[in-house]
């Protein structure tokens, strides 16, 4: 089941980059986070396959319980987090994109936050599988647009980066090829990293702001016109804000974890 696709707000377009604000109703957002943006929250595809290596193994109800041990939920997750997955939900749902290695399986210590682009992976548009980088903010601060958008860890900061630098980007093509040898994705690796070898700017960028106050063309407004005056030929960027009900933010990782378990807040 797809996340919902939200109300259209505002759209705005410049050279290279567009800006789309998008609301989600009660109904869309708790649809998503029992359904998708739960699996991939709790990497529900990456249990399943540690599972399946390791179920032959624990034979006995001493080894049944390691594996049950190894393979438990998380108890706790940062807001922020969550608005990551609605991100990479979204992305995957309704801009054909697909991240098949989420960050989460390279910490060595859950709740660790790791460098480099927030979601990595890859996009399809008439030319095939290309590659596509994505960073997340999640934000309840009402002003337009937020404080996250700023600074030298700041959105904008980010894709500024993604857009601008070719040793970002071969660092994260460097990170999906470590990881592709004998996964089911490598042809589409194989293929984005053609186009890549063709024009290294050939790329789509994705910046997600999840939001939970009134929505206003504001959030996006002057970021789509900087991103899209010094853009590279062959690079796409696509800015969206998803706002959720008012006040949904607050508590959402606890309240994840609460309706994995069977209660809701």
């Amino acid at each position: 089941m797809t996340v919902g696709a939200g109300e259209s707000v505002y759209d705005m377009d410049s050279p290279s980059c567009s800006g789309i604000g998008l609301q989600w109703s009660d109904d869309e957002l708790s649809a998503a986070m029992d359904g998708r943006v739960a699996a991939v929250l709790f990497d529900d595809e990456g249990k399943a396959d540690i599972e399946d290596i390791l179920a032959g193994l624990a034979e006995t109800e001493f080894e049944q319980d390691g594996l049950r041990r190894v393979l438990h939920d998380p108890g706790h997750f940062e807001d922020w987090r969550v608005g990551e997955a609605i991100a990479e939900a979204y992305l995957t749902d309704h801009r054909s994109c697909s991240f098949p290695w989420p960050d989460g399986r390279d910490e060595r210590k859950s709740g660790s936050s790791l460098p480099g682009a927030d979601l990595v992976g890859f996009g399809i548009d008439g030319g095939g599988d290309c590659f596509a980088f994505g960073e997340v903010k999640t934000s309840r601060e009402e002003r337009y647009p937020p404080g996250t958008m700023h600074g030298r860890t700041g959105l904008k900061k980010q894709l500024e980066d993604l857009r601008d630098s070719g040793a970002i980007r071969d660092d994260l093509v460097r990170y999906l090829g470590h990881r592709a040898g004998a996964a089911p994705w490598r042809a589409r690796f194989q293929q984005a990293t053609k186009r890549y070898f063709g024009n290294p700017s050939d790329v789509q960028l994705f910046g997600v702001l999840v939001r939970d106050v009134e929505p206003h063309q504001d959030d996006l407004r002057a970021r789509v016109d900087d991103l899209g005056a010094e853009c590279p030929e062959g690079t796409r960027i696509a800015l969206l804000a998803l706002y959720l009900p008012c006040g949904r933010l607050e508590g959402i990782g606890e309240e994840m974890v609460s309706r994995r378990t069977g209660g809701e807040r």
